[in-house]
């Protein structure tokens, strides 16, 4: 069985920004799931799904988060999984605080962290196609 893309955000709000990558890989036949777990209002939750994930199953998660964005951070800390993080462009400073908070990760939490908004969800969608591609698997 091929490998699924886990995309997690922080809020049901982001669907609209998810569903652009989600026909992507619909389209793609990319096997995928899509949760909604805040690292602000739901840590417990978020730490208990990422702790029991069965890792052989994923290939990537994709995270996408607005404002503060704790969500990429935590979750790379709790997985080996490649890490890919998508700003949204919310709140008063449009995203930019989202794309500060992801590409400053300590060393050894790294992110991949894509471009604020619409065009980053589906570059997110296109490197995980490319990681896919270059694994030789579908």
């Amino acid at each position: 069985m091929a490998k699924k893309v886990l995309i997690i955000s922080g809020s049901k709000s982001d669907d609209i920004f998810v569903n652009q990558a989600i026909d992507l890989f619909e389209e793609w036949e990319i096997n995928h799931e899509y949760v909604v777990l805040s690292a602000h209002r739901n840590l417990k939750e978020l730490v208990n799904f990422i702790e029991n994930l069965d890792n052989d199953q994923y290939c990537a998660i994709i995270t996408v988060a607005g404002l503060s964005a704790a969500l990429p951070g935590v979750v790379a800390s709790l997985t080996n999984l490649p890490v890919i993080g998508v700003p949204i462009n919310v709140g008063p400073l449009n995203g930019v605080d989202a794309l500060l908070s992801m590409i400053q990760m300590p060393t050894g939490v790294p992110v991949a962290t894509m471009g604020i908004g619409n065009l980053g969800v589906k570059n997110a969608a296109y490197f995980v196609k490319r990681l896919i591609e270059m694994e030789g698997e579908k």
